[in-house]
C-alpha cells in the first residue's frame, strides 16, 4: 500500500494526489507559447491555435484539435480575423471569439459550422477579453468591450444578447472579471482595484468580500467553483481569500507569498470535498491552497494548462497530462499508513489469503467480530471505482469479491454495476481514445451522454461494445449508433451510390428507432439524390418517404409511394404540392397516369373546385361526367337562363356521349323550365325549379284543371299517377262535385276503391258511397266496410263465398248482430 500512497500530499485533514493520465501523443514545438489553448471538461477535446495574433502579414495561425491524450483529430490553417478566446460547448463544439465580436462555430473535426455576431458595437470597439461559460440554459459567452461595457448570451443555440449596464466611472479594462449564474440569473462580477461590482440585467451593484480588508490590496485575480457555489480572489500583495460566490460567507485567507498574477487560478473541489483547495498556477510553481493556511506545492517543469474539472483538475503539459485531485475519504480509509477500517483489513486478509498465509483467517476474524464484513465489501468496492491504475482497481475488487463469499445476506448489485463501469471507463481511458474521466464524471454525464460523446468521435465499434455490454436497450443505445453511423457513411465521397446503400442497409437491417428516411435526408443534403432514393426504397413508412421524394423534386415516385400507401391523407398532399409546383397541364397528365390520384383529386374538386373539375373532364374528353357536372352545376343557378344553358351544353355532351336517355330527360327538364316560367308570368303559380310531380299538384290545388291537362299530355305523365294527383288534390280542396266529374269523364285506371278510402280519409261517408256501386266485384267488400256497411259487405261475401272475405267481414260485426254471423258462418259451411 505504501506505492499507493507515495504521491499523496496532505492538506489539512486530509490529502491530495497526482495521478498521470497520459503521456502526451502530440509534438508541441515551445510547448503553450503563444498560444490559445481551451481544453473542453469531462476529458473533452483541446484546441490549440498558435500565433493567434499574426507577426507578420504572410504568416497565418494554425488551428489544431486534439483528443485529451494528445491524438490530433483536425488540423487547419485560419483564415480569419484575429482571434481573442477559444472555448467548447456543452456539445464539444469549438467556439472562436474574434475581435470583431464575431463567434466562429466549429465541430470537432474542424468543420465550420455557422457564425453569429456579438452586436454592432463590438464591431468598432472590438473585444478586450471574452469568456465561455456553462448554465443550465446552456452554453453561454461573455465579452468585455473597448468602451468597457459587457455583452453576454445565456445560451448560444438561442441567441438573446444582453449588454449589461454601465460601470461609474470606469475608465480602464477591468483587473479581473467572470461569469456567475446564481439563483437562475447570469451576473458579471468584477474588480476595478480594490472595488468590485456585480452586473445583472438592469443594476450594477458595488460589494465587498466579507473579512477582506483594504490592506490586502487590489484584486487581480478570479475564480468561481465549478458548481458556482465557491469564489475565490487573489489580490497584488499575494493574499487568497476564498467564501461563497454570494459573497455572503468567508471560508479563509491565506498569504501565498506571490505577488505576481498567477497565470490560472482554479478550483479542486470533488463532491462531498473535505478540504475544497484552489489551484494557482505560475510559470513554474503549482500551488493547492486549502481553508487552512496549509498549502502544497509542485515544481512545474514545462508550461501547462489547468482544467477544472467537478472533482479535480487536470494538469496538461507539453508532454504528459496529470489529474490533481483530493483523495477520496474511502481510499484514505483503505490505503493510509496502520489504518484499520474494514476495507483496509479485508485488502490485506485477501493479499495474505494470496500468499496461503494463515495471517488471511486472523484478519477476517477481526472484521467478523466487528460485524463489519458487508462496510468491508462495500469500501473495497467504493474504493476501486475511483482508483485510476487498472491493477489497483482488480487488487480491491477481488479483495471485495473475496470477502462476499463469507456473506449470506449480500446483494451483488453494486459489485457487478462497478465491475461493468470500470470496464466502460478503461476502454474509454486508453490513449487511442482519450477520455479520462472519472467514475463521478461518468455519473454525472449519465450514460447516454458517455455514448453520444463516443458517436460524435466516431468510435462506432467501441460505442456498440459499450451497448452490447451493458445491455443498453437497442432502440436507446445501438440504433442511436447506427443512425449516426449512417449518416457520415453517406457523406463518403470515395464511395459509389450501390455500395453505400448496401453497406447501409446490410448494418442497418431493420434496427428499431433507424430511420432511413433520416439517412437518406443527409444523402440528399450532400447532393446524392440518387443514393437517397435508393436509401428510402428501405424505408418502411410511406409517411417519411414522400416528404423527402417530395423535397428532391421526384414527384412522380412521391405520388407513386403515396399511392401505394393506401393513405389518402398523404395522396392529397401530394397532389396539393403538384398542383402548386407544376402547370396545369403537367399536373393533370401526371394524374392520368395514376387512376387512384385522379379519382381521390376529383372528389376534392367537387367540393373545393367545381371549375377545376370541369378542366379535368374536358382535358380526359370524359363528356359523360362533363354532362354530369353540367347538370349538378344547373341547379345551383338562380336565373333560368344560366341553368336552361347549362342544361343545353349538358345535352351536347350527352350526345357526344351517345346516352340517349339522359339527353332526352335533360330535353324534358329544360321543357318543363320553360313551362314553369310561362305559367309563373301568367298566374303567379310559383312553379320555377319544381319537379314534374311537384308542378302537377300545385297547378291541381290552384284549380288550374287546363293547365295540368296539358301537363299532363306534354310531359305523358302515367295515367294512374295523374288520375292518383288529381284525386287526392280534389279531396283535399273538398271540390266534391269536380271530384264526382273528373269520376265520370273515362274509366277510372287506378278504380274506384281509392275514391271510396280518399273520401272516408276526408270524412265524407255521403260522398263515398256514391262509388260503392262503381267498385269491382273484388274490391266491393273492402268498399262496404270502408263506409261502415256491414250488412252490404255481408251480402257480398255471402254471395261470393270467399273464406277470407268472409273472415273479413266476421271480424267487423258485432257480437250481438247474430242473424249476419249465423248467415256469414252457414255460407262457410256450406262452401265446406
Amino acid at each position: 500500500m505504501a506505492f499507493i500512497t507515495a504521491n499523496w500530499s496532505p492538506l489539512g485533514d486530509t490529502f491530495y494526489r497526482k495521478t498521470e493520465l497520459y503521456e502526451m501523443c502530440w509534438t508541441l514545438r515551445d510547448g503553450f507559447k503563444d498560444s490559445l489553448v481551451a481544453a473542453a471538461p469531462y476529458g473533452g477535446p483541446i484546441a490549440v491555435l498558435r500565433e493567434p495574433i499574426r507577426r507578420s502579414p504572410s504568416s497565418r495561425p494554425q488551428l489544431d484539435i486534439f483528443s485529451a491524450s494528445g491524438v490530433s483529430i483536425a488540423s487547419l490553417t485560419w483564415k480569419s480575423g484575429p482571434v481573442v478566446h477559444l472555448g467548447w460547448t456543452v456539445n464539444d463544439e469549438l467556439l472562436c471569439i474574434q475581435e470583431d465580436g464575431t463567434v466562429l462555430i466549429y465541430d470537432l473535426f474542424g468543420t465550420f459550422k455557422r457564425h453569429f455576431s456579438m452586436g454592432q458595437e463590438v464591431v468598432q470597439t472590438h473585444v478586450l477579453e471574452a469568456k465561455v461559460f456553462h448554465s443550465p440554459y446552456g452554453t453561454g459567452i461573455a465579452i468585455v468591450t473597448g468602451s468597457f461595457r459587457f455583452t453576454l448570451t445565456t445560451n448560444i443555440e438561442d441567441l438573446k444578447l444582453r449588454r449589461l449596464p454601465e460601470v461609474p466611472g470606469l475608465q480602464e479594462k477591468p483587473s479581473s472579471w467572470l461569469v456567475l449564474s446564481q439563483d437562475r440569473q447570469t451576473k458579471v462580477l468584477l474588480s476595478v482595484g480594490s472595488e468590485m461590482f456585480v452586473l445583472d440585467n438592469t443594476s450594477c451593484t458595488a460589494v465587498v468580500p466579507p473579512g477582506l480588508s483594504p490592506q490586502t490590496g487590489s484584486i487581480i485575480h478570479m475564480s468561481v467553483s465549478f458548481s458556482y457555489k465557491y469564489l475565490a480572489l487573489f489580490t497584488d500583495t499575494g493574499h487568497l481569500w476564498t467564501g461563497s460566490a454570494h459573497l455572503q460567507d468567508k471560508l479563509s485567507e491565506l498569504d501565498t507569498k506571490q505577488t505576481v498574477t498567477p497565470k490560472q487560478m482554479v478550483w479542486c473541489r470533488r463532491p462531498q470535498s473535505q478540504q475544497p483547495s484552489v489551484v494557482l498556477m505560475w510559470d513554474s510553481l503549482l500551488l493547492v491552497a486549502g481553508l487552512s493556511n496549509d498549502t502544497i506545492q509542485f515544481a512545474l517543469d514545462e508550461s501547462s494548462v489547468l482544467v477544472g474539472e467537478m472533482d479535480g483538475v487536470r494538469i496538461v503539459g507539453a508532454t504528459r497530462q496529470e489529474l490533481l485531485q483530493e483523495v477520496p475519504l474511502v481510499c484514505q480509509d483503505i490505503f493510509k499508513i496502520a489504518s484499520m477500517a474494514p476495507g483496509a483489513l479485508l485488502l490485506e486478509a485477501h493479499r495474505e489469503y494470496q500468499k496461503s498465509s494463515q495471517k488471511a483467517d486472523e484478519y477476517l476474524r477481526e472484521i467478523k467480530e466487528q460485524s463489519m464484513l458487508g462496510e468491508a465489501v462495500r469500501q473495497c468496492v467504493d474504493a476501486a471505482a475511483h482508483e485510476y491504475d487498472p491493477s489497483t482497481q482488480k487488487s480491491l475488487m477481488r479483495a471485495a469479491s473475496f470477502g462476499k463469499c463469507f456473506l449470506t445476506d449480500f446483494s451483488p448489485d453494486s459489485f457487478v454495476s462497478v465491475c461493468r463501469e470500470l470496464r466502460v471507463l478503461n476502454a474509454l481511458r486508453d490513449a487511442a481514445v482519450g477520455q479520462p474521466i472519472t467514475h463521478d464524471q461518468y455519473k454525472q454525464l449519465t450514460l447516454q451522454v458517455l455514448i453520444d460523446r463516443l458517436v460524435y468521435r466516431q468510435f462506432y465499434p467501441l460505442a456498440i461494445e459499450i451497448c452490447h455490454y451493458l445491455k443498453i436497450p437497442d432502440f436507446l443505445g445501438v440504433s442511436r449508433v447506427l443512425k449516426h453511423w449512417a449518416s457520415c457513411k453517406v457523406q463518403q465521397k470515395d464511395l459509389s451510390d450501390e455500395a453505400i446503400a448496401r453497406a447501409v442497409c446490410g448494418k442497418v437491417g431493420d434496427s428499431p428507432g433507424v430511420s432511413y428516411s433520416h439517412i437518406a435526408a443527409k444523402a440528399f443534403e450532400c447532393g446524392r439524390t440518387e443514393l437517397a432514393i435508393k436509401l428510402l426504397d428501405s424505408e418502411p413508412r410511406s409517411g417519411d418517404q414522400v416528404p423527402l421524394l417530395l423535397r428532391m423534386k421526384r414527384s412522380q415516385l412521391a405520388l407513386s409511394k403515396a399511392v401505394e400507401s393506401g393513405d389518402t391523407d398523404l395522396v392529397y398532399t401530394v397532389v396539393s404540392y403538384l398542383k402548386n409546383e407544376m402547370n396545369r397541364g403537367d399536373f393533370f397528365m401526371t394524374l392520368r397516369n395514376q387512376p387512384v390520384a385522379l379519382s381521390l383529386y376529383r372528389q376534392f374538386c367537387k367540393l373545393q373546385e367545381p371549375d377545376t373539375l370541369k378542366d379535368l373532364y374536358n382535358q380526359d374528353d370524359d363528356h359523360q361526367e362533363l354532362a354530369n357536372f353540367y347538370v349538378t352545376a344547373s341547379y345551383k343557378e338562380q336565373r333560368l337562363e344560366t341553368r336552361v344553358s347549362l342544361l343545353q351544353s349538358a345535352v351536347d355532351e350527352f350526345n357526344k356521349a351517345r346516352n340517349d336517355f339522359c339527353a332526352k330527360a335533360t330535353e324534358d327538364e329544360m321543357k318543363l323550365l320553360r313551362f314553369q316560367r310561362k305559367l309563373d308570368e301568367e298566374k303567379g303559380a310559383g312553379l320555377q325549379g319544381l319537379s314534374l310531380q311537384a308542378t302537377a299538384e300545385v297547378l291541381l290545388s290552384l284549380g288550374l284543371h287546363k293547365q295540368a291537362e296539358q301537363l299532363y299530355r306534354d310531359f305523358r305523365i302515367p295515367d294512374k299517377r295523374y288520375w292518383w294527383l288529381k284525386l287526392t288534390s280534389l279531396a283535399d280542396k273538398g271540390d266534391w262535385e269536380e271530384l264526382d266529374k273528373f269520376s265520370k269523364s273515362k274509366k277510372s285506371p287506378i278504380g274506384y276503391l281509392p275514391f271510396v278510402e280518399v273520401c272516408m280519409k276526408h270524412n265524407n261517408k255521403y260522398e263515398a258511397k256514391k262509388y260503392v256501386s262503381r267498385v269491382t266485384p273484388e274490391q266491393k267488400v273492402k268498399a262496404h266496410l270502408a263506409v261502415g256497411d256491414v250488412h252490404g259487405a255481408a251480402d257480398v261475401a255471402i254471395e261470393r263465398r270467399l273464406d277470407a272475405e268472409i273472415s273479413a267481414v266476421l271480424s267487423r260485426v258485432s257480437s250481438s248482430d247474430r242473424p249476419i254471423i249465423e248467415r256469414l258462418q252457414r255460407a262457410a259451411a256450406a262452401k265446406k
